[in-house]
């Protein structure tokens, strides 16, 4: 299973949090990221996304249906991430738009088995797999790119 990670891209600052919007940078950032990943993505990929308008506008560009969970709002847990995607049992890959600190969280969890505040870009993307093999499983770190480098 693959569960891919995406940072929503560059918004307004204001209140209400919830309803902050991309601006002109982060809608062209969101455009260039979902190419991306719409040529890497498996079909049958989940995708998954904070109620946030600025997480909202983000996965638009990727023209997949996707699942709003309010769980998934700033200030989500990591656990909260990992059971949406059903880490690491999930059959499927599975795409989670959300928030910092949140995501740098889980990236840290993954990876080291604590949580660390990593930082995730704005816009970024980070692939992990679940490896399972003759001598137990792990996580892989496949990709991550940034809107800047595409």
């Amino acid at each position: 299973m693959d569960l891919i990670l995406w940072r929503h891209c560059d918004a307004e600052p204001g209140r209400p949090d919830l309803e902050r919007r991309l601006t002109s940078k982060g809608i062209n950032q969101a455009e260039r990221v979902a190419q991306w990943l719409d040529r890497h993505l498996p079909d049958t990929c989940r995708v998954l996304v904070s109620p946030a308008m600025r997480c909202q506008q983000t996965v638009l560009p990727l023209k997949r249906k996707f699942k709003t969970l309010p769980d998934l709002a700033p200030g989500a847990s990591p656990e909260a991430i990992l059971d949406a995607a059903n880490w690491p049992d999930a059959r499927e890959s599975v795409l989670v738009v959300a928030h910092q600190p949140t995501l740098g969280l889980v990236a840290s969890l993954l990876l080291s088995g604590q949580q660390a505040w990593w930082s995730v870009r704005k816009g970024a993307v980070w692939w992990f797999s679940n490896r399972a093999g003759d001598e137990g499983s792990g996580v892989v770190l496949r990709a991550v790119i940034g809107p800047d480098y595409l």
